[in-house]
């Protein structure tokens, strides 16, 4: 009889532990999301076959999501991991500058026929964990400037290797994703302002010696936005005219001129939230709001249960690359935001961001089953030190 119910206890433990490594009110939220993009460029794409595409990444994507739910990630803690992932990562983006295809002007992607792998989105997640192993070792002493500095040279190698191809998009999330976790981690009110200030003097640098013509093109058209709306303005003036055409319920689905007349460019990638907005309008953009705020709660809440102060960081980590992925897109295409060429979380064509971002959700899943759940101020004073 003991030996039963120890076997019975195992296999409830066990099954608990495959229930909890899913939140399945986070992959609900994300499935209308993958079916409205589906949808919104089925209605647009004529002879084009992007929605089969991106089907089979989507479905090769959530067979990884599911797979990474029920892997043992405790292996990210170590610091062999960490620095592999590292030294991989920046030999894909140096491989990239030799072997990699042009389009567009930059020369981000490895091509493999009808597909294309894009380094600087798995770097990003690299980035992620890198982060979350350094702070959640020196959290107490994140005070320290010169953690701040250490983590920046890690952040700077993609950050410069992306930014040569050029990608002045995905360096600028590699960037956020960088700020965010270090002021998440508690940094100083001083050194913040120091590094606005550093971050002001790169922006020189950069718009002296590092900006190509066009990407200043489109930032003196977000300063000025209809001095050149047949130029550089043009993507940005049309995409702000899909959006405001949508009205409150949209032209319908199959309606929208700007996309379907191909006014709107790179309306499957880059304008997608525009096409979407368009055909369904105020309406659908609140839904799909909702449906973010959901995904982005929902990994908050995994974050904060996260069994150390690893699990903890890496969690904000995934929360502030869609929060930042998603207000850059949006804030583009409602010509808030200058056009940087940065996807729609689950919702832009594409293989490698959509790879992505599912395999940083299965890592969060795959935490989940050996989170624990503790008391808000038991997590404070062990996520930034006694105050």
């Amino acid at each position: 009889m003991e030996r039963l119910f120890k076997s019975v206890s195992t296999y409830n433990v066990a099954g608990d532990m495959r229930r909890r490594s899913i939140d399945w009110w986070l992959f609900i939220a994300i499935i209308p999301i993958l079916a409205a993009s589906l949808v919104t460029m089925h209605s647009f794409t004529g002879d084009n076959s992007f929605a089969s595409h991106q089907l089979i990444v989507l479905t090769f994507s959530i067979v990884v999501f599911f797979v990474m739910s029920f892997v043992d990630v405790r292996f990210l803690r170590a610091t062999w991991v960490s620095v592999a992932l590292f030294l991989g990562s920046t030999g894909l983006l140096v491989a990239l500058l030799i072997l990699g295809k042009v389009s567009h002007g930059a020369q981000s992607w490895f091509s493999f026929g009808s597909f294309a792998i894009q380094p600087s989105d798995l770097a990003k997640v690299v980035l992620i964990i890198i982060l979350a192993k350094y702070f959640s070792r020196r959290h107490i002493e994140i005070a320290n400037i010169r953690h701040i500095i250490v983590s920046g040279a890690y952040a700077f190698v993609f950050f410069l290797l992306v930014i040569v191809h050029p990608d002045f998009g995905s360096a600028m999330i590699i960037f956020f994703v960088w700020l965010g976790m270090v002021m998440v981690s508690g940094i100083s009110k001083k050194h913040l302002l120091a590094m606005f200030g550093v971050a002001f003097l790169a922006f020189l640098l950069l718009w002296s010696f590092g900006f190509k013509e066009y990407q200043k093109d489109r930032i003196r058209n977000f300063v000025n936005p209809f001095s050149d709306i047949r130029g550089a303005g043009y993507n940005a003036y049309q995409s702000a005219v899909a959006v405001g055409s949508g009205g409150f319920l949209g032209k319908g689905l199959g309606y929208g001129t700007q996309s379907r007349l191909k006014f709107l460019p790179e309306y499957q990638t880059d304008f997608i939230f525009a096409a979407f907005a368009e055909e369904w309008g105020f309406v659908g953009i609140f839904i799909l709001f909702s449906l973010y705020g959901i995904i982005i709660w929902r990994i908050i809440v995994n974050a904060m249960q996260g069994a150390t102060n690893f699990e903890i960081l890496y969690g904000a980590g995934v929360a502030i690359f869609f929060i930042v992925h998603i207000t850059v897109n949006v804030g583009m295409n409602m010509h808030l935001l200058p056009v940087t060429g940065i996807p729609l979380p689950l919702m832009s064509y594409g293989g490698t961001h959509i790879f992505s971002e599912f395999m940083a959700l299965g890592i969060l899943m795959g935490m989940r089953r050996y989170a624990r759940p503790a008391h808000k101020d038991s997590i404070k004073n062990e996520f930034l030190g006694p105050q």
